[in-house]
């Protein structure tokens, strides 16, 4: 029976900028006939990715559980190796030649051609096989005619050692690190490597419609002699104010799949991801505004054998406040009344808890939780059951 976890989120942030496009302008996007702010997906799961990071300097999650995203695959390989005794000198050629074996090519200036991303134990596992194999692996020739690229692949096809091969073939599996469980990956020159992510998670939007303001600004010389007017630096910096629709859903089995059948593993990442997904904020000129504003209303759904439901449909027609009334408190409602609906026409096994700081109104929804840790809680509890 599919188990699939959903988190929905209300978060007001206070004038802000805190996910740019190419311009430095917030993001938004049209939505419902208005515009809406917008946090793109991306942003969100990099700030989970930095919350995990936090979580192995405070002892929560091992090195080990996580993944590093790089072109520097080379040079991390090398600190493996050499701190292993391995001469520094021989490390780069042998480890081009190891990579080449299974079709991943190492450019000149050292990076790979694409980013990998690779878990932590992954890396380590790929070193040790290299080590291992030292004295058969054959470096690469170096190309006579100036022609690099024919060089390499000649070199691919006649000096591939089938044991090694397989053995670096074997290791590209995840490493059971849980941001590649969560959120997938692709290498390029070995899709049947590639990781179907466990976790989806929507482009946060604007429960209302949003206007784009400008703040302008000047900076003074702090040297400048005192009969001198003028400011010495002047600029504008857009940004807006939104409550925003936040929305992820896991699929527990394919998490569990992901980490290698490791169920303890995968509640700890469960447990990581929806903390991240609540505490974490994007960064984007946070010295400028400093918009720490941690959502006030979280629900969190365990279902069984139905389908993900994204509710930012509640705000199809945007949320508009009266004086004294509570924006997020409205949305809050809109929220809870369109699940409702939704429940009653789709119906489905599941279990609701409800973090509401807003003392919204969600006509029996879901069970109250007094906290985040709390309903992180009752949340494993429930997907335990």
């Amino acid at each position: 029976m599919k188990t699939i976890i959903e988190i929905h989120a209300l978060q007001n942030y206070a004038p802000s900028n805190l996910n740019r496009d190419d311009t430095g302008a917030p993001k938004d996007a049209w939505f419902g006939g208005a515009r809406r702010a917008r946090i793109s997906s991306q942003c969100l799961k990099r700030a989970v990715r930095q919350h995990f990071s936090e979580l192995v300097d405070q002892n929560t999650l091992a090195h080990g559980d996580l993944a590093s995203r790089t072109k520097r695959i080379l040079q991390r390989l090398s600190e493996i190796i050499t701190a292993q005794g391995r001469d520094e000198n021989e490390a780069e050629a042998k480890i081009r030649a190891a990579l080449a074996s299974v079709k991943l090519t190492i450019k000149d200036d050292g990076k790979s051609q694409y980013l990998l991303f690779l878990g932590n134990r992954e890396l380590e596992n790929i070193a040790n096989i290299i080590s291992e194999s030292w004295d058969s692996i054959k470096e690469l020739p170096v190309a006579s005619n100036g022609d690099e690229k024919k060089s390499k692949k000649k070199a691919k096809a006649a000096q591939v050692d089938p044991d090694l091969k397989k053995a670096l073939e074997n290791v590209f599996n995840g490493g059971k690190a849980l941001d590649v469980a969560l959120f997938g990956r692709m290498l390029a020159d070995m899709p049947e490597k590639n990781q179907d992510a466990a976790c989806q998670v929507a482009h946060a939007i604007s429960t209302h419609a949003v206007d784009r303001e400008f703040d302008f600004y000047t900076a003074v010389d702090d040297l400048k002699p005192e009969d001198t007017a003028g400011a010495d630096m002047m600029g504008t910096i857009e940004f807006n104010s939104a409550c925003f629709y936040r929305y992820a859903v896991l699929d527990w089995d394919k998490l569990v799949k992901n980490l290698q059948g490791d169920k303890d593993l995968a509640l700890k990442g469960i447990e990581a991801f929806i903390n991240g997904f609540v505490i974490a904020e994007p960064t984007g000129k946070q010295n400028t505004f400093a918009a720490h504003n941690p959502p006030e209303f979280v629900m969190a759904s365990v279902r069984r054998d139905a389908a993900p439901r994204n509710l930012a449909n509640a705000f199809e027609t945007p949320v508009f406040v009266r004086k004294n009334q509570s924006l997020t408190k409205e949305s809050a409602q809109e929220l809870a009344a369109k699940a409702k609906v939704l429940q009653d026409a789709y119906g489905g096994e599941g279990k609701n808890y409800i973090l509401n700081l807003l003392d919204a109104q969600v006509n029996g929804l879901g069970q109250k939780a007094d906290s985040l840790q709390d309903l992180v809680q009752k949340t494993l509890n429930a997907v335990k059951e």
